[in-house]
């Protein structure tokens, strides 16, 4: 039988106590059919828990005599539904005098989900080692504590996926950008509010800091970074924002006006490689040596793309492009295994950083 526990070694991936399964006899079973099977006493049963619940939350202190009078029942039934309530659901019940009927002590306590499956709950724990990669700590613990709320709790001893995800799954990001807890909730918020936001930000590539006025269209998470595509009313086009260059945020007080025309953004990303975006569209073959094409081949740089072996066994990629500048750090990391194919500019691009880097090296 499926049982489910809470435990302290969750706080470390969120911050925050959390529950899962767990095979123990002495634990909450996960389903209210482990717990009574499937007779019609048994969901007249389900109902009453259901009623005893619902009256505490709409705060009407309940007690036996009611969940009896309700169900017509006799007493000792009602009472004995309290008991297992408190006992085997772990209801943290306590008894009002004053108003003769029960309360929570725990306000986000709720029954366990009768729906809830092991497959569930595995999905929960990808979930939970997923969410490292979100730098507002807060949200991190608001989904640990909706997982605890979800799956509920209980005391035992046992393991299952949850408590043990620290140790078999891992996420890991090298250089990406650290990003102020405070700006992406803000941005959060206003994208799922469709809140038009002021942004101060600056950019490396010009060496500027501008204010724009912008409204958030999706937020993606790049390479290990998070970044903002929004439209900006400045430029009046598509833009992507590093959430890590944003130096002030702050709700608009004037709404941003969509064009009609505008794509949908996920359409928008697809069509291009990496974070770099743009109408325009470049067509880029790169051959890689046989040496490193196994590698090459089984990884997707772009949903278009289109890969083909030779015969000496190099590998040439095809694929749309829209902007040169991330691409050219991409061909390097390869050295000389990798050679621009098409289209000039983008060898022309790659030959004047390697000879940069050959004045550099060459002057030691």
């Amino acid at each position: 039988m499926t049982y489910v526990r809470s435990c302290p070694e969750i706080y470390g991936v969120l911050g925050c106590h959390g529950s899962w399964l767990v095979d123990h006899p002495w634990g909450i079973p996960l389903s209210y059919r482990a717990i009574m099977g499937e007779t019609m006493s048994d969901r007249q049963k389900f109902e009453r828990f259901l009623w005893f619940h619902g009256q505490i939350k709409s705060g009407k202190y309940p007690n036996a005599p009611h969940l009896a009078e309700a169900f017509e029942i006799s007493g000792r039934t009602a009472q004995r539904d309290v008991e297992f309530m408190r006992d085997r659901l772990d209801a943290p019940f306590a008894y009002d005098h004053f108003r003769r009927g029960y309360r929570y002590t725990d306000t986000f306590y709720e029954l366990p989900g009768h729906w809830i499956s092991e497959t569930n709950v595995l999905a929960l724990a990808l979930a939970v080692r997923l969410a490292s990669t979100i730098p507002d700590p807060a949200l991190k613990d608001e989904l640990c504590c909706l997982i605890n709320r979800v799956v509920n709790t209980s005391g035992g001893t046992g393991e299952s996926c949850i408590d043990r995800v620290g140790d078999k799954i891992s996420v890991k990001n090298i250089e990406y950008a650290r990003v102020d807890e405070q700006i992406f909730r803000q941005t959060v918020q206003a994208l799922f509010e469709d809140q038009a936001l002021q942004i101060t930000y600056h950019s490396p590539h010009t060496a500027k800091t501008s204010s724009r006025t912008i409204q958030p269209l999706h937020l993606m998470h790049y390479m290990g970074s998070w970044y903002l595509l929004a439209w900006c009313a400045t430029s009046r086009a598509i833009r992507d924002f590093a959430l890590s260059r944003l130096q002030a945020i702050e709700p608009s007080p004037d709404p941003v006006q969509l064009p009609a025309n505008l794509p949908p953004i996920k359409e928008y990303t697809r069509k291009h490689f990496g974070i770099m975006q743009g109408h325009e569209t470049i067509a880029v073959a790169l051959r890689f040596s046989p040496k490193i094409s196994p590698w090459l081949a089984e990884q997707i740089w772009h949903p278009q793309q289109k890969v083909t072996t030779e015969p000496d066994g190099s590998l040439l990629l095809e694929f749309p492009a829209a902007d040169f500048r991330e691409l050219v750090k991409i061909i390097l990391s390869h050295g000389a295994e990798v050679q621009v194919v098409e289209p000039p500019e983008l060898r022309i691009l790659v030959r004047e950083e390697i000879e940069r880097m050959t004045k550099i090296y060459l002057s030691v």
